[in-house]
């Protein structure tokens, strides 16, 4: 983009990332997401535990729909949008998790996506 401003100087802006101002007076914050507004970064034992749960809500949608799993999907798709919107699942989220998950073991155990959620969460907690 390109233009005069009125002193007869050129102006070009090429290629921006992150966050800037334009100007007198201004100011800018930014919160760290990265190129292109992807969300937060994340770490890997969040990445993988975010690939569990997108599996796991995943097989819950042809699972019969019961009280225990509605409240374990409801609290998949939370932990899937912590982690996507800050990077990781804080340790609240995670024991919310646990206690869903413990709660909808009969249709959690036949999954083989119920396990690596299980197996990512308790080592997030620590056991």
């Amino acid at each position: 983009m390109a233009s005069d401003d009125t002193s007869g100087k050129g102006i070009h802006i090429g290629s921006v990332q992150g966050a800037f101002a334009i100007g007198d007076h201004n100011t800018v914050t930014h919160h760290g997401a990265n190129v292109q507004g992807a969300g937060a970064t994340v770490d890997p034992a969040h990445e993988e535990l975010l690939r569990a749960v997108r599996a796991l809500r995943e097989d819950l949608g042809r699972a019969v729909e019961t009280p225990e799993v509605r409240a374990l999907t409801a609290e998949l798709a939370g932990t899937e949008e912590e982690i996507t919107g800050t990077g990781a699942a804080a340790p609240g989220r995670l024991a919310r998790l646990r206690e869903v998950l413990t709660d909808a073991s009969a249709v959690v155990g036949l999954l083989s996506s119920g396990a690596a959620v299980v197996q990512s969460v308790a080592a997030l907690l620590g056991g």
